[in-house]
C-alpha cells in the first residue's frame, strides 16, 4: 500500500506545523460528548477516504480496518487466517477456493452478511464507474476480473454464490499469495443497501468490523465506538478518538492530551536517552515499508540506463541514513525490507561514487549536464517546507552532476491518489507492504503491467522472471526466482532504494495491548485503558 503515515519525510514537516490550539473537542461543552475514562484518543490527520474500493493508502487503512472487515484477515504472525470466512478448502487444481461464511456476522445495524454481499462488494469494486486504483492488482487474479474492469462482462466469472454463507472463488492459476491479497481493503464487505445509493456514502459507513464510525468532523474529529454486535473479540474500550490536526503531537502527549504518539526525527534523541522517563515509554517496531525515489523510465533522460544509474552512484544513501536521520531507519540497498520471505541482505546496491556518476554521464551524453533541460521533481507533504535529507540529496546531484531540477510539493491526498496524472521525471515513494510475500513489492512495483509501476519501468527479463515466481509452487524455487528479479532491478537502477522504516512510538503506561503490526496498521479492538 502506498505509505502516507509519517515516516521521516513526512514527520520532519509535520513537527513544522505548529497549530495555535487544540481543538478542545473532549470538553464537557462541546457538542460531542464522550466518556473520559474508556476512551483512548489518539493524534491524526484523518482518513482521505472510508471507502475500502478506493482506500489505497497506509493512512485510510488504519481506519477501513476497525470499520470493515473482509474473508480472511493476518494474524500476529502475518498469516492469512479465517474472518468471516470460518473454513475453507482449495480445489486440487489450486485455482478454486470455497469460502464457509460465518452465520453470526451482522453488519453494524443488525442486517446479515452473506456470500451475495461480497460477489456485489466485489463487483462493485471492479465496475469501470468505481474507478478503483486497487482491484486491479488485488482481486486481478480471480477469472472474469479483468473483464469487468474493461466494461466487457457485467459480473465477475469466477466469483459463485453456492447459498448465502457458500461462496465460490476461481483463479486464473495458483498462486501462494491469493488468500494474503484477500486481506486487502479492496475485498472486505461492504452493504449494497447503503453503496448502492451512490455518493459519498463512506462518510457514514455500515461496516462490520469491530468498531463503527460514530462522527467524523472534518480537520476536528474522527469518533469511532464499539460494535456491540462484532462477531469476534468485542473491542475493549468504548471510544478510539483521533484528533485531527489539534496541535503537535510530541507536545501534545507530553501534556496528556492523546495516549500514543509517533516520535519524530527532532525529539528522537532524547527519547533514546534512557535516563529520560519517556524513554520507559517507549516502543521500537521493525516496518515492511521501503522509501525510494523513482524515475520516469518512459521518456528521456531517464529512459537511459545510464543516467539511471548514474543519479543512483551520486546519491550518498549511507550519510543520508547516518547523519541526517541518525540510524533511525535502516540503509536499503535492494527492494526486499527486512523480515520479508526472500530477504537476504546479499542484494548488491550501486555504491555512491561520484567519478563513476560522472562518467556514466558523459557516456550517456550529458557531461556536466550538458544537453540536459531541467528535472521535473516531485514530492508530497503539508506546510511547504522540505525535509533537510531531500534538500541534502537535491544539492548533491546539481553539484556533483550539474544537473537543473525544478521541485514540485503537492499536498498529500493529490500526490498519492493522482500520481499517474502528474508530470514529473523523479518522484518520492514510500511502500509498506501489504502481506508478507515479496510479490507484494517486486511485481506490484516493477513488473511492466503492473498499475503501482508509476516509473514506467520495463524489462521483459524481470517480467518473466515475476510471471514464474508467481504460479511456482515450491518456496524455495519461488524466492530464488524473485531474488534474481530483485538483483536485476537493482543493477537496472529502476529506482534508487533510500531505507526501510522503523516505528517509534510512545505509549502511555496505562494503555495495554497498543501496537503495530509490521504493515504499520494497529488493531485497536485489542487495546484497553487502565487508568
Amino acid at each position: 500500500m502506498l505509505k502516507t503515515r509519517p515516516g521521516w519525510f513526512i514527520s520532519i514537516l509535520l513537527v513544522a506545523i505548529l497549530c495555535t490550539s487544540s481543538c478542545g473537542l473532549l470538553a464537557d461543552d462541546q457538542p460531542v460528548s464522550i466518556p473520559r475514562n474508556n476512551t483512548l484518543t489518539l493524534f491524526d490527520t484523518g482518513p482521505i477516504t472510508l471507502d475500502p474500493a478506493m482506500s489505497q493508502d497506509s493512512g485510510s487503512h488504519s481506519y477501513v480496518v476497525q470499520i470493515f472487515s473482509g474473508l480472511v484477515a493476518l494474524d500476529g504472525d502475518m498469516q492469512s487466517v479465517g474472518d468471516i470466512a470460518e473454513t475453507w478448502e482449495t480445489g486440487e487444481d489450486g485455482r478454486v477456493d470455497t469460502f464457509h461464511l460465518r452465520q453470526d456476522v451482522t453488519f453494524h445495524d443488525g442486517t446479515p452478511v452473506t456470500a451475495g454481499d461480497f460477489k456485489y462488494s466485489w463487483e462493485r469494486a471492479c465496475r469501470p464507474e468505481t474507478g478503483s486504483p486497487t482491484a486491479p492488482t488485488y482481486l486481478g487474479d480471480i477469472v472474469g476480473v479483468q473483464d469487468m474492469l474493461s466494461g466487457d462482462a457485467g459480473e465477475i466469472e469466477g466469483v459463485r454464490v453456492i447459498d448465502d454463507y457458500t461462496l465460490e472463488v476461481t483463479i486464473d492459476a495458483p498462486k501462494a499469495y491469493f488468500l494474503a491479497k484477500l486481506t486487502y481493503p479492496v475485498a472486505m464487505v461492504i452493504d449494497s443497501a447503503e453503496a448502492g445509493g451512490g455518493g459519498e456514502w463512506w462518510r457514514t459507513p455500515n461496516g462490520t468490523g469491530p468498531f463503527k464510525l460514530k462522527e467524523w468532523v472534518q480537520d476536528e474529529l474522527v469518533l469511532l465506538q464499539r460494535n456491540d454486535l462484532y462477531y469476534g473479540d468485542k473491542a475493549k474500550v468504548d471510544y478510539v478518538a483521533f484528533l485531527l490536526w489539534g496541535g503537535t503531537p510530541m507536545q501534545m502527549y507530553e501534556l496528556g492530551e492523546i495516549d500514543v504518539t509517533s516520535v519524530y526525527l527532532s525529539d528522537l534523541d532524547r527519547v533514546m536517552d534512557e535516563d529520560n522517563p519517556l524513554h520507559q515509554e517507549l516502543q521500537v517496531l521493525p516496518e515492511m515499508s521501503l522509501s525510494y525515489i523513482g524515475f520516469d523510465t518512459t521518456r528521456p533522460p531517464f529512459d537511459d540506463v545510464l543516467v539511471r544509474q548514474a543519479f543512483c552512484h551520486a546519491t550518498d544513501r549511507e550519510s543520508l541514513v547516518t547523519q541526517l536521520l541518525g540510524d533511525a531507519v535502516t540503509l536499503a540497498d535492494g527492494i526486499l525490507p527486512p523480515g520479508m520471505p526472500g530477504y537476504t541482505g546479499q542484494t548488491v546496491g550501486l555504491e555512491y561514487d561520484v567519478e563513476l556518476a560522472r562518467t556514466l554521464m558523459s557516456d550517456a551524453g550529458y557531461g556536466g549536464g550538458e544537453g540536459l533541460s531541467s528535472i521535473m521533481f516531485e514530492t508530497y507533504g503539508e506546510g511547504g517546507g522540505m525535509a533537510s535529507w531531500l534538500t541534502s540529496v537535491l544539492w548533491q546531484w546539481s553539484q556533483d552532476l550539474g544537473v537543473s531540477l525544478e521541485v514540485t510539493q503537492l499536498e498529500t491526498e493529490a500526490y498519492f491518489y493522482r500520481l499517474d496524472d502528474q508530470e514529473y521525471d523523479m518522484f518520492v515513494f514510500g511502500w509498506i507492504a501489504d502481506y508478507p510475500d515479496p510479490q507484494d513489492f517486486l511485481e506490484l512495483l516493477f513488473h511492466s503491467d503492473s498499475v503501482n509501476n508509476y516509473g514506467g519501468y520495463s524489462n521483459a527479463e524481470v517480467d518473466l522472471l515475476l510471471e514464474q515466481a508467481a504460479v511456482e509452487q515450491d518456496d524455495d524455487v519461488r524466492l530464488d526466482l524473485y531474488r534474481q528479479a530483485e538483483q536485476i532491478i537493482i543493477s537496472d537502477a529502476a529506482c534508487i532504494p533510500l531505507w526501510f522504516d522503523m516505528q517509534y512510538l510512545l505509549v502511555k503506561p496505562y494503555v495495554k495491548g497498543y501496537t503495530l503490526n509490521p504493515l504499520g496498521v494497529p488493531w485497536l479492538a485489542n487495546v484497553s485503558l487502565e487508568k
